[in-house]
């Protein structure tokens, strides 16, 4: 059986196709204001039985194609597990919210906590703090990562951060140091979500920002311990609900 799993997300859509436990096809799109479009871009050509969808924009797609839906949370969890048995908790990092998962010995999920109230510690706040310093994306985590004392940020609020931002630079503040603060501030907002599930155990990393080293080497020396990230971890919510689906 070909059993297809979706993320649609706020900043990307996943699709993955497993068979018989295996990833046969992954593929991933930047999601824009016609997210059906790009759902319908991805779908094109790809062979499944059956599909399940995850993500914010899951009931979107339940409502235009026969599917069935789980949560962001059930979808992470069984997507981690697989990918590392051993996990006991899952930080991911989104393009609009931040979730932290503890998991029981068998994989279920304990407890969890979720920033979705705004892009605070998000990926789209990575996004904008790394534009108000003049980076790419991957230029800012690099830039984190030469940084030798970031400078702090007083506020995590997207709109009051960016101007904070813009000061420190007007009063001379190196743009590295800026950048690493502006990380130092993200990956411990992360550990304290990880420390409010009471995380134990393995934990693994995934979501598009752990793409980024600086944030990976930050939130791993927070915690003392090594983090478990998968080769393409923007795909783990879709291997989830792939998975599901077999289930």
């Amino acid at each position: 059986m070909k059993s297809a799993g979706i993320d649609v997300g706020s900043r990307t859509v996943k699709l993955v196709v497993v068979e018989d436990g295996r990833v046969i096809y992954s593929r991933k799109q930047e999601n824009s204001f016609d997210s059906l479009a790009v759902i319908r871009n991805l779908l094109d050509g790809v062979a499944y039985d059956a599909i399940t969808a995850t993500g914010y924009g899951r009931h979107l797609f339940t409502q235009h194609f026969s599917s069935q839906a789980i949560s962001e949370i059930a979808a992470f969890a069984k997507g981690t597990r697989h990918l590392f048995p051993a996990c006991r908790a899952v930080l991911d990092i989104g393009g609009q919210d931040t979730k932290a998962i503890a998991l029981d010995e068998h994989g279920r999920v304990r407890k969890f906590e979720m920033n979705d109230k705004c892009a605070a510690g998000t990926g789209r706040f990575l996004e904008i703090m790394a534009l108000a310093l003049g980076y790419s994306l991957p230029e800012f985590g690099a830039a984190a990562l030469s940084g030798e004392q970031g400078e702090k940020i007083n506020s995590m609020c997207t709109v009051f951060a960016e101007s904070e931002v813009i000061s420190m630079i007007s009063r001379g503040a190196k743009r590295e140091q800026v950048a690493l603060g502006i990380h130092q501030a993200v990956a411990s907002r992360s550990v304290a979500m990880l420390q409010k599930i009471a995380a134990q155990g393995e934990v693994a990393f995934v979501g598009g920002v752990a793409l980024n080293p600086a944030m990976r080497g930050l939130v791993q020396a927070a915690l003392q311990t090594t983090l478990l990230t998968p080769d393409d971890p923007q795909i783990v919510g879709a291997l989830g609900a792939a998975l599901h689906g077999v289930s």
